[in-house]
């Protein structure tokens, strides 16, 4: 009240402020303000927050705890002082329907290992003997169409083998 009675006596009955600070009346200019007790932040912070993760027991666990949890507010309380959401305990109450307990460990994020079939590993070394045979194969006649044509320069007469023939 006493403020109110600062500003009409000087005219502001309707300049209400949510920052107005009250005027010094012995002086002509406005008070300084009143220094506050000034609290300094805190400068800590985490670097990288890591995700909760719940392992299989501390998830049936607080699943035993919701299921026995029957007076009013009873399972309020406990999702605040476990710091969970209903959302969670909807989730792993669906799984354990499921009966699927690997449901409730935590999964790996990301693309998923595929299975390895058991001919892919043996058809990939056999590509790779393919590929090395071809490569001697063509260094091979490489190396014919040169004596060849080395032959044929020198006069030299090839013996050329019949069919059925074996030297």
């Amino acid at each position: 009240m006493n403020a109110d009675k600062q500003y009409a006596s000087r005219g502001l009955e309707g300049a209400w402020r949510a920052t107005a600070m009250p005027m010094d009346e012995s002086s002509q200019g406005p008070a300084s303000p009143r220094p506050a007790a000034i609290v300094s932040p805190d400068p800590e912070v985490v670097a990288t927050p890591t995700r909760r993760r719940f392992t299989a027991e501390d998830k049936l666990r607080i699943l035993k705890l919701a299921d026995a949890c029957t007076a009013v507010g009873s399972l309020g309380a406990l999702f605040r002082a476990e710091g969970l959401y209903a959302s969670n305990l909807t989730t792993w109450r669906r799984h354990r329907t499921d009966g699927v307990l690997s449901a409730l460990t935590p999964q790996k994020r990301g693309r998923k290992a595929s299975a390895r079939h058991p001919l892919r590993a043996e058809n990939e070394i056999l590509r790779k003997e393919n590929a090395r045979l071809s490569t001697r194969l063509k260094q091979a006649e490489l190396i014919i169409d040169v004596q060849k044509k080395g032959s044929e320069i020198l006069g030299i007469p090839l013996e050329t083998l019949e069919e059925g023939e074996r030297t």
